[in-house]
């Protein structure tokens, strides 16, 4: 079939020409990848025509010899219009694999577990930003897991509570390694370098500008398209991301659902008898075992629980177009909600070229104090409130009610632009905010980071005051004469009347 054909390249070419070295063909086959559209929707895919079974779920004998394995994302009994779960048809199980063991390789860094108890952990209500993180260089072979650290985090994977924050930095492909996480879902937003992503359900090819979310338990793997990745990963440990509702905004805008797309049913041809290692995260733990067949054998699937991705690109923004500055929350892409209405466990919020024209408005963002903690990204170019200090690749952390904004610089130039014209923020810039009502904690490897700004307060200590009590006293006394001076003036027309006119205007003595 078609489809089968245009979505085996990579069993049979991509990894002789990484080999090679020759990344550009390879990342030039991606281009052709099937998608489909919408969120949240209930999807079928065949790769093979008649692989899907006519009636029913689990037939006696699935079409083509194939295994029928259900994946829920959802208890059996959570409400349907929450109820997540997709149907595979395998050509092998994926119960078939020896048994887990802690992983031979040493990676710390990555936690699970941020409540009590939990050691090196560090809360702190200072400002903090970070410069770009280093990719690593060298002959060592370092994949996505391998270059995952956690940088701060709240709650508890092992009570399905909180989240966590990660970078990756990456300089090889998984290739023969498969990652499923069983703590939660990961929203993954790619900074530098392009990536094709292999899941059970499909390939998704994801640039720089573009996010991917793979859910709970689905297993993937990560191939670098370019010679080097880097990257965010937000993980929720609770719940699921949503589209946030749109109120009075109306039926459209911000994230559209047409503009996601889930990758279309693919399966490894060559690795139908090649081994593969399958990682396994659990409590912020990771285990490996071995099995003789890839995890990318599902011919067909269908239901409403698969990974997708996004293109930022394709935000639509909501913006003031009279007067003050919007609370950031009108640019959420998606959102994971708690128990409590409107409060999020942890939002995804893009910041986008847009137009800025409110009138006698302080455009950049305002001074903060939030209820709320917020960590940001910069994808790509300048943003708005800290040129030139915040840079692509690099982070901040700005934790409850810690105060944050505009620094010295942004200030003075936007309070003394002359008029109103509109401008526009950036034709070539993206930063992100991943915000929750949690207290995150940090991370030693955060914490100790050589590229932790230890001059980031120092972006506001050029903020003099313009406040001077001695020029608004004179004001305030001018003022107050001036509306003295109105005052009897009309008193005494009050008490005799408005004085007559000549006809030059002026009053006849």
């Amino acid at each position: 079939p078609k489809r089968s054909e245009n979505m085996s390249f990579f069993a049979t070419t991509t990894r002789e020409e990484q080999a090679k070295g020759d990344m550009a063909t390879a990342a030039k086959s991606y281009e052709t990848l099937e998608y489909a559209s919408g969120f949240g929707n209930h999807i079928s895919s065949e790769a093979v025509k008649g692989s899907l079974p006519s009636k029913g779920n689990n037939p006696k004998k699935c079409p083509y010899g194939l295994y029928a394995e259900q994946v829920s994302g959802t208890a059996f009994t959570a409400p349907r219009a929450k109820n997540q779960r997709s149907w595979l048809y395998r050509m092998r199980p994926s119960v078939t694999h020896e048994p887990f063991h802690p992983v031979t390789f040493t990676n710390n860094k990555i936690i699970g577990n941020f409540g009590e108890g939990s050691n090196n952990l560090v809360t702190t209500p200072n400002q903090i930003r970070w410069l770009p993180f280093d990719v690593p260089k060298g002959d060592s072979k370092v994949d996505f897991i391998r270059g995952m650290f956690t940088m701060c985090g709240s709650g508890c994977s092992g009570s399905k509570s909180g989240f966590a924050i990660h970078i990756y930095l990456a300089n090889s492909s998984m290739d023969n390694t498969s990652f499923a996480n069983a703590d939660g879902d990961f929203l993954v937003v790619p900074q530098e370098g392009s990536l094709l992503v292999r899941t059970e359900f499909g390939c998704m090819k994801v640039k720089p500008g573009e996010i991917f979310v793979v859910q709970r338990g689905i297993r993937f793997s990560v191939d670098l398209l370019d010679d080097v990745a880097r990257g965010y990963i937000l993980e929720i440990f609770e719940g699921r991301f949503t589209l946030p509702d749109l109120g009075p905004i109306g039926a459209n805008g911000l994230a559209n659902p047409q503009d996601f797309k889930s990758p279309v049913a693919w399966f490894e041809r060559e690795g139908m008898q090649q081994s593969y290692e399958v990682i396994h995260k659990m409590d912020g733990s990771l285990f490996s075992a071995q099995q003789s067949f890839s995890p990318y054998n599902v011919v067909a699937w269908h239901g409403n629980y698969a990974p997708y991705k996004y293109d930022l690109d394709n935000f639509c923004p909501m913006n003031a177009v009279g007067y003050d500055h919007p609370d950031p929350s009108i640019f959420t892409v998606l959102t994971c909600q708690s128990q409590e209405p409107g409060v999020a466990v942890a939002d995804f919020v893009v910041f986008p070229p847009r137009w800025s024209v409110a009138e006698n408005t302080f455009r950049p963002p305002y001074y903060h104090r939030n209820c709320m903690s917020e960590f940001m990204g910069l994808i790509r170019g300048e943003y708005e409130a800290k040129k030139g200090g915040f840079l692509p690749g690099g982070s901040s952390l700005h934790l409850c009610m810690s105060p944050h904004g505009p620094d010295t610089t942004t200030f003075e130039n936007a309070s003394n632009v002359p008029g109103d014209e509109p401008h526009h923020i950036g034709r070539d810039t993206m930063a992100f905010m991943f915000e929750t009502h949690l207290f995150p904690k940090l991370t030693a490897a955060a914490m100790a980071a050589p590229t932790i700004d230890r001059d980031y307060y120092k972006c506001w200590l050029g903020l003099k005051q313009h406040f001077d009590l001695n020029e608004v006293e004179k004001t305030i006394l001018k003022l107050s004469d001036q509306q003295n001076q109105n005052h009897q003036r009309s008193s005494f027309q009050q008490a005799h009347g408005s004085p007559r006119m000549n006809g030059a205007g002026s009053p006849i003595k």
